[in-house]
């Protein structure tokens, strides 16, 4: 039975929990509502994440990719130079690299550190290859959001220009079919609105920082926030990205830009240099890191020990963790896109497929890479997410 108890003894909010009343295996009501709230996601997830998903998305990958006479490989040299060299003429408010380095700003950094760390932390390093393959074809599926994004923004009056998912469902389904679908594009911004709060935006990427810094510094004191008992260094990481991200945001979409130009090609730099000195260090590791990477995409359990048992496994977390990485479909870097100063649908799509080239197949791979000769993923370690990398 479970029985709450308000007398003298325990507090309002905690819980019994036992064959009778007589308090054995006491614990707060928080935790309790925590685990129910954890084990619906956590439903939810499966759901989300499970086969119907996987299998559309690598579907529309895959025909955009045919449609689109493999793209990804045959004009990946023109969109590389196209992301460095901007059109001087065309509308927009920022140029292409700098609106390519505002889509970037959300995926170099949590996805690669968190989002790599978790796919093969949960489903083996077979995973890391599954991440690479939904990558390129994510690739077409990003050139196609960027180009759409341009074809179908709008100038507001004030000169600000608008653009994304919810634009070219609605005017580019009415002009192509003649349907309204005003219907689906509002329900993509609420939805949007959630998975930038929930999912791929604000509480993965804080969580993902404060947690490291937590571990790289720790303090041993704690502070009550909220009802919720944190070490100081995650209360000031908090703090900090939280005063660091007023600044920038306030600034409106122009000033996200501008510091995203200067920040992001630093920070990925930064990190390709530290995990070229890692692989550098283990270069005789790297080769059987290879094999076992490939090996374990088609035998997760003969590399995992049986910790992952099953091919699906290993694709589902590979997959849904390029997705969160890169955010191919997910609609995000669309909205950015849309404000480069272009004239050309096309152009920008290139710049904005280079975003998924630069993010999981250059980062993710090398991150993947470092995590696997390293050791760091193996269960007997016994660590999560962001302590894996």
């Amino acid at each position: 039975t479970v029985a709450f108890c308000k007398d003298s003894r325990l507090r309002g909010n905690d819980i019994i929990r036992g064959d009778d009343n007589s308090g054995s295996d006491v614990f707060n009501i928080r935790e309790f509502q925590m685990e129910t709230l954890n084990a619906i996601l956590d439903t939810i997830d499966g759901y989300v994440w499970g086969i119907p998903l996987i299998a559309v998305i690598l579907f529309v990958g895959i025909l955009l990719t045919s449609r689109l006479g493999v793209l990804q490989v045959t004009n990946l040299g023109n969109a590389l130079r196209y992301m460095l060299h901007s059109e001087k003429e065309g509308e927009g408010e920022v140029s292409s690299f700098a609106a390519l380095c505002t889509a970037l700003a959300a995926t170099v950094g949590t996805g690669n550190i968190v989002g790599v760390a978790t796919a093969i932390g949960t489903g083996g390093p077979g995973a890391l290859f599954w991440m690479e393959v939904a990558a390129f074809f994510g690739m077409a599926t990003k050139y196609s959001e960027g180009l759409l994004a341009v074809k179908y923004r709008k100038v507001d009056t004030d000169g600000k220009v608008l653009g994304g998912p919810f634009y070219y469902i609605e005017t580019g389904i009415k002009e192509r079919f003649g349907l309204n679908f005003k219907w689906l594009a509002v329900l993509f911004a609420v939805f949007g609105v959630l998975a930038g709060l929930l999912g791929i935006g604000t509480i993965t990427q804080v969580n993902g920082i404060t947690s490291a810094v937590a571990t790289v510094i720790p303090t041993g004191e704690f502070i009550n926030l909220a009802g919720n008992s944190v070490s100081y260094s995650t209360a000031i990481a908090g703090l900090l990205c939280a005063g660091f991200t007023a600044c920038v945001i306030i600034g409106g979409l122009k000033r996200i830009a501008k510091v995203s130009l200067y920040i992001v090609p630093f920070m990925a730099i930064f990190y390709i240099l530290f995990c070229l000195l890692i692989l550098g260090f283990n270069f005789s590791k790297i080769s059987g890191a290879i094999e076992t990477i490939i090996q374990a995409a088609f035998n997760p359990s003969a590399v995992t020990g049986g910790v992952v048992g099953t091919i699906f496994i290993a694709m589902q977390k590979g997959i849904a963790r390029g997705i969160f990485s890169n955010e191919a479909g997910l609609g995000s870097a669309p909205i950015a896109a849309a404000a480069a100063k272009t004239k050309e649908p096309v152009r920008q799509g290139l710049v904005s497929m280079t975003g998924t080239f630069i993010d999981t197949i250059v980062i993710c791979s090398m991150t993947g890479l470092a995590i696997v000769v390293t050791g760091a993923w193996t269960p007997e370690l016994g660590l999560q997410g962001v302590n894996i990398t």
